[in-house]
């Protein structure tokens, strides 16, 4: 019998980490939740004590740096017994084996790299370069690497009348061996598909030409690439890195902005590759005349090619995107509850599976409870809520400008004054509770990265318990939002 409480015990912690993952990899975002938290396992539970295990020092750190608080937090919801959390290295720790996750595979439905076209996936097929300052500070920074998600292809790219153009430029550009329209930029209001695009070009040109050196990386992660060959005086590694590639794919080209000596080994990086023929794509929110910080011979040199605009989807392709995703998941899921969350969610894809998956999960948890209307609006309510209200991040910085007496641009400023910082982190924590958008969403709002967002929520969530003058400042600035 103590065997098999056990077991029993077990079974629950492993299922209680499958939903926590979910919720964590809709919170934190894709890449993160696959570079960082998918690689942990549960460990020993002992004494009110669970043991998360970590494959590496490095990333046992880096996780209990960022996300430790938010783990603890769920999981003493998801089970109170659990007093605390204690992060391991795996080696030589634990005696259990790996989690049984497949409660987060079902909902995801995301196949391993390894499993892709037969063919393991290295640094060495993304361009990185071996043996520079630039290399050696990736392999110790697996952030600093980028690597496509398997789940994003070509095939199951859902095509409708608002993205069809998008996606037949994508497709071309991958299957063509010459140089098609030079540069593709893709555009379009977030989680439209142009990552998702971006993926798909790079799976299919790996599995017909595995020969073609293509690197995929943010505009993030060019800055700080350079930035890192500035300091180790290693920019001779750097230029070759990115001028004998076949294909460079820039996504988030907005965050290029402003930044002066960046832009211009961009430009200069960029010339070369287009005057020898080379593929170059990127993706952005706003069409390349309307970024914002962008010299105007880049902008004039990005318009030289294929700008296309992926528009808002409309309820076929919607309803498209619902069917596909429930197939990938194994799920069945009614047609007016398909209906219901394709009329209802129509700000964005990422947040129409999102909340496909949220659904899901809880009829998973539930013992393969049937998925009605009326479970849905249950599960959804926050999120409901929060579409119904239509608060937007843009009315809330404009709101908490006018109310604190700044300006939205001091507000996504750099500024740390106080009479500048304290307001941000009120929109930022009012982002969070008014709209369901992510962290990682909200912080780009911001120019910020979604740490910084969880650092102004808990802050603000401690403020308003001891200042009652600001408390009394956000439940004015609530209300305005609401109404």
């Amino acid at each position: 019998m103590a065997e098999e409480a056990f077991v029993s015990e077990e079974r629950a912690v492993d299922t209680q980490w499958g939903m926590i993952c979910s919720q964590l990899k809709m919170e934190f975002g894709e890449t993160a939740f696959d570079s960082w938290l998918k690689p942990l396992t549960v460990g020993d539970f002992n004494n009110g004590v669970m043991n998360i295990c970590a494959p590496t020092a490095f990333m046992k750190n880096w996780v209990v740096t960022h996300y430790s608080d938010r783990i603890s937090k769920i999981w003493e919801q998801q089970n109170p017994e659990i007093k605390k959390i204690n992060f391991v290295v795996h080696t030589g720790f634990s005696n259990r084996r790996t989690t049984d996750t497949s409660l987060l595979k079902k909902i995801s439905s995301t196949p391993t790299p390894q499993n892709i076209y037969g063919g393991n996936i290295n640094s060495s097929s993304f361009g990185l370069v071996a043996g520079s300052a630039l290399a050696n500070d990736a392999s110790k920074n697996p952030a600093n690497a980028t690597f496509p998600n398997p789940n994003y292809t070509f095939e199951n790219f859902v095509v409708g009348k608002t993205n069809e153009f998008a996606y037949a430029a994508a497709k071309k550009v991958a299957e063509s061996k010459n140089v098609s329209f030079n540069p593709l930029f893709l555009y379009s209001s977030v989680g439209l598909g142009k990552t998702h695009l971006m993926h798909s070009i790079i799976w299919h040109i790996k599995k017909n030409n595995p020969d073609r050196n293509v690197i995929y990386l943010t505009a993030e992660q060019f800055v700080y690439k350079f930035v890192k060959a500035l300091r180790y005086k290693d920019t001779t590694a750097f230029k070759e890195q990115f001028r004998s590639v076949d294909v460079l794919m820039v996504d988030d080209f907005q965050f290029m902005g402003n930044k002066g000596t960046t832009q211009e080994e961009f430009f200069h990086t960029f010339s070369s590759l287009v005057e020898e023929g080379k593929q170059v794509i990127i993706a952005a929110d706003k069409s390349p005349t309307d970024l914002e910080g962008i010299e105007e011979r880049l902008k004039s040199r990005l318009v030289g090619g294929l700008v296309v605009d992926i528009m808002p989807t409309d309820f076929d392709l919607r309803m498209g995107i619902l069917k596909k995703k429930a197939e990938l998941m194994n799920i069945e899921l009614p047609s007016k509850v398909a209906e219901f969350l394709a009329q209802k969610i129509t700000s964005n894809v990422r947040e129409l599976e999102g909340s496909l998956k949220r659904v899901a999960a809880h009829s998973l948890l539930l013992s393969g409870k049937e998925i009605t209307l009326d479970m849905t609006q249950d599960v959804l309510k926050d999120m409901l809520r929060s579409i119904d209200r239509k608060t937007t991040i843009d009315e809330i910085q404009k709101k908490v400008a006018e109310h604190f007496n700044i300006s939205v641009k001091e507000l996504q400023s750099s500024r740390r004054a106080r009479t500048v910082a304290r307001p941000r982190q009120v929109a930022m924590y009012l982002a969070k509770q008014l709209t369901s958008r992510s962290l990682p969403e909200i912080g780009r709002k911001f120019d910020r990265d979604h740490t910084t967002v969880m650092h102004a929520v808990r802050k603000v969530e401690e403020l308003i318990v001891e200042d009652q003058n600001l408390a009394e400042n956000i439940e004015i600035l609530r209300r305005t939002l609401e109404n």
